[in-house]
């Protein structure tokens, strides 16, 4: 007998070692299974599970234990990212908290100390992703950093290299002054600035006049090498091939004539600083302008500042700057300006635009096979819209910089000869053999000190997890993999570059579909952050209400294209549901409904057996059609209405008069359905509640020692829908449900029996009314249910072919009803005004974040719906 309190953590603490210890996670290679892959979205070691991720690996878990049970040889390959950046960050701190520095350590000694932190403070993410119930094959699980995956990286690199694809330029790149690294544009975070624009007055070489440019960065002017004006802006037309002579610095740059320049914008004549601006810095290579770069790697001015500025911090020499071109005459004007500023997300420092030698992977290359595979539909975006935003990335994709200046990571096989010529290799002996033959003797390399961007070695994941370069079984059997599930942030990032890869150097892509899920929000659709003190922690959520409830809101909640938003409360009412299916399997043991082996779904003679029989085959159906489409909130909709609708709060109480009636075959049959019911219910639901179906099959199952995890899906054709009797069946239900209704709507009090009969009864309804008659007046709280002539007291509903009218005489006082809901409808009437109000105000729509303009469309169509719930409950009262 199951225990009489539900409890998760009970369920979660037995079965998840079980499940992980049996073996049943594992891809099991029988070459009569079908394959099915997911790849993992490989966490940061040093990550935490934050909701983000309990929204994606509950996603791929679904559609893994989904595909294990329709008899897939499914696969869910787990993994780690070593982080670089991240991971530094990390065990800098920690050393430094232990009064020790990385530089006086050494490179050997620093990378031993992270592999230590690795082995004792690595494996958080993924203990945190057993708790959320994921059945990765975690003994296939793989590190981004791991020898396997090592040689795979440096095997790219080199064959890339020989290719032409990777090569060493001078470029501008991200730079962090503080961690003295380049970095990728999702490790800068715009941020809203408070700040100036400095209107300066650049002389005009041989004449007495000047051009005004607007600035929000003065410091940068010792780098200016032109001034741009737009080609059609008459102010400017005579100045277009001039030249201006710097302040401060008399080098004479050009007036260059340029698309970029926007006339609206400022003065409409813009500073050019081509080694210090991502925009200028094309505009120079069209007007082959000089790159001349003034700050050092601490964004201190450097030797191609004058000498009273050099050393200083870029925003001292801001102060210092724009004092002297006040003293000068040179500032014209300074206006107030709020502007988007990049800093690092990590180190929280404005991030500088830097000049500097990198290595470079020639995306613009490598990105054709990959558009062209979703192009042709060899992979496709679920939602199809997500398409579109990978084109305009990969129409548009500069050169990859793919090195960065740390140490933790996979450095880059490149070493240097004493004149600086590079040798490319996978091992050193490899490049020292090179570099002897190259200069005829034994000679000196040095190893290039940069590592590589994480996402480089992120981007073999799909193949280099299989075995690659190696041609392994495991490669020959789940590459391609079929769906990668993953958030939109990293489209670009990872899904474009493992694209590229995958078409690369496998000739395929590396997924058949991508899944992009919406962004986790709070309750009232605001994005999570520690700042607003509105992160949801999902280990919390699991302690207090289990994972399956979690699990279950994440999956009812991720409608395509739609953000989630989460609360607390959600999660209590699936909590709620998982007990209410909990004390419903109790009810079953209690009352000896237990598994019948001989048990024929198709041969059931009962009405009430008919139907629930019918309904969890049309379920079967209706699920694997919504999982097929990546509707997981359908899924989960038709599991919950099902599961708690029809069977608990209907199938369970149309039972109860049978079960202790006097038919002895109708109540065999109609125990051994019961049981039947909710193993199947069972069986539907595990991918989305593991836990709590796999307790509730435990009790279910006879003792088989089957374990749900690899039992199969159920197969329930849809020759088991009895037509005649769903529509027998929903024609009580909708009536009971009216009734119900109505005695909400009026107020009647919960233990008051009113009158009832109907005052139309046709077909086969006259049948159905008197056949269920003693459920109808149980369940509905009604008396007589004969047919006559409705009172003046009465108010009608109807269902199908039958009208029934309730006396409300005695039961309520209609003068005070329709005080309170008039009452009611005033209060939402005014709430709803409020609310169009806003909404039709042009300022509240341009200036709200989307997510709040959505919430209150929402709150709108919930006021109005009341409102019309309202104005029925009124007009029935009115008759009175």
């Amino acid at each position: 007998m199951l225990e009489k309190t539900y409890t998760p953590a009970d369920l979660e603490s037995r079965f998840y070692p079980m499940w992980e210890q049996s073996g049943g996670f594992a891809a099991t290679g029988n070459g009569n299974q079908t394959p099915y892959t997911i790849m993992m979205p490989p966490p940061n070691v040093t990550g935490s599970l934050h909701m983000g991720h309990a929204l994606t690996f509950t996603l791929q878990d679904i559609l893994i234990r989904y595909h294990r049970a329709r008899g897939f040889d499914a696969l869910w390959q787990p993994g780690t990212d070593h982080a670089g950046i991240a991971t530094q960050m990390v065990v800098e701190r920690k050393l430094e908290a232990e009064g020790k520095r990385r530089v006086e350590m050494g490179r050997d000694a620093f990378i031993a100390k992270v592999w230590d932190w690795k082995e004792e403070s690595g494996g958080t993410i993924v203990h945190q992703l057993r708790r959320l119930g994921a059945s990765a094959d975690w003994a296939r699980e793989r590190f981004t950093m791991d020898e396997g995956m090592s040689a795979a990286v440096r095997k790219v690199f080199v064959d890339l290299y020989r290719d032409g694809l990777i090569y060493r330029d001078k470029r501008l790149v991200n730079w962090d002054p503080k961690l003295h690294t380049a970095i990728s544009d999702l490790e800068v975070e715009p941020k809203e600035v408070k700040g100036n624009l400095w209107h300066l007055q650049y002389p005009i070489e041989g004449t007495d006049q000047f051009i005004t440019v607007a600035t929000t960065r003065p410091e940068t002017m010792f780098g200016d090498t032109g001034v741009a004006v737009h080609p059609e802006d008459a102010r400017y037309q005579d100045l277009i091939g001039k030249h201006v002579i710097l302040p401060l610095v008399g080098r004479r740059i050009p007036i260059v004539a340029d698309d970029y320049s926007d006339p609206e914008k400022g003065t409409g004549a813009v500073k050019l600083t081509p080694a210090h601006d991502f925009n200028d810095f094309e505009v120079g290579r069209r007007h082959a302008l000089a790159l001349i770069n003034i700050f050092d790697r601490d964004a201190r001015l450097n030797d191609n500042a004058p000498e009273a500025y050099r050393g200083m911090d870029r925003f001292e020499a801001r102060k210092k700057l724009v004092q002297e071109f006040e003293e000068s005459g040179v500032l014209v004007k300074v206006e107030p300006h709020t502007h988007m500023v990049p800093h690092g997300d990590r180190s929280g420092v404005v991030i500088e635009p830097w000049l500097t030698d990198q290595w470079y992977c020639d995306a613009v290359t490598l990105a054709k096979p990959a558009l062209e595979a979703v192009e042709t539909g060899r992979t496709k975006f679920v939602p199809e819209q997500w398409t579109n935003t990978y084109y305009q990335w990969m129409r548009n994709i500069q050169p990859w910089c793919i090195s960065r200046q740390l140490w933790w990571g996979h450095q880059i096989p490149a070493w240097y000869g004493p004149d600086g010529k590079i040798f490319v290799a996978e091992t050193e002996a490899e490049a020292q053999a090179e570099a002897d033959k190259h200069y005829g003797s034994a000679t000196a390399l040095t190893r290039d000190t940069d590592v590589l961007d994480t996402w480089f070695s992120s981007a073999l994941f799909p193949f280099s997890t299989l075995g690659w370069p190696e041609k392994t079984a495991d490669l020959a059997r789940y590459y391609p993999g079929d769906v990668l599930v993953t958030g939109f942030d990293i489209i670009f990032f990872w899904v474009a570059r493992m694209m590229m890869m995958g078409m690369h150097f496998m000739g395929d892509v590396p997924f058949r579909t991508v899944y992009i899920h919406a962004l986790v929000r709070d309750e009232k659709g605001q994005k999570m952050s520690k700042s607003k003190g509105n992160v949801i922690d999902p280990l919390d959520l699991i302690d207090k209400y289990g994972c399956d409830a979690l699990r279950f809101t994440l999956a009812a909640m991720a409608a395509p294209g739609r953000d989630v938003k989460m609360s607390t409360q959600r999660v209590e009412g699936y909590r709620n549901f998982a007990t209410k299916l909990w004390n419903a399997t109790r009810f079953a043991e209690m009352n000896g409904c237990a598994r019948v082996a001989d048990f024929d779904p198709a041969a059931a003679k009962g009405t009430v057996n008919r139907w629930i029989i019918g309904e969890l085959a049309g379920l079967r159906a209706k699920l694997d059609e919504a999982i097929a489409a990546y509707r997981f909130n359908d899924a989960a909709n038709l599991l919950y209405s099902t599961a708690w609708g029809s069977f608990c709060d209907w199938y369970v109480e149309f039972t109860k008069p049978i079960l202790t009636g006097e038919d002895a075959a109708l109540i065999a049959e109609t125990k051994a359905t019961t049981a039947w019911a909710l193993e199947q219910i069972a069986r539907l639901l595990h991918p989305f509640m593991p836990f709590l179906t796999e307790a509730l099959w435990e009790h279910l199952s006879g003792g088989s020692g089957e374990k749900l995890l690899v039992a199969r899906w159920p197969d329930l054709p849809e020759s088991l829908i009895d037509p005649a009797a769903a529509a027998e069946m929903t024609w009580v239900i909708g009536l009971i449900s009216q009734i119900r209704g109505l005695r909400a709507e009026m107020n009647v009090p919960p233990g008051t029996e009113l009158a009832a009969l109907f005052t139309d009864l046709s077909g086969e309804a006259a049948r159905w009314a008197e056949t269920h008659k003693p459920v109808i007046q149980r369940l509905a709280r009604v008396a007589g249910l004969g047919s006559g002539t409705a009172t003046a007291t009465s108010v009608q509903v109807v269902e199908g072919p039958a009208t029934l009218a309730l006396d409300l005489a005695g039961a309520i006082d209609p003068a005070a009803e329709r005080a309170r809901l008039t009452k009611e409808k005033g209060k939402v009437e005014q709430e709803a005004g409020k609310i169009e109000k806003k909404l039709g105000n042009a300022d509240f729509i341009a200036k709200a974040d989307p997510a709040v303009i959505e919430e209150n469309r929402e709150r709108l169509a919930d006021a109005q719906a009341l409102i019309a719930r309202l104005d029925t409950a009124l007009a029935r009262l009115a008759a009175l």
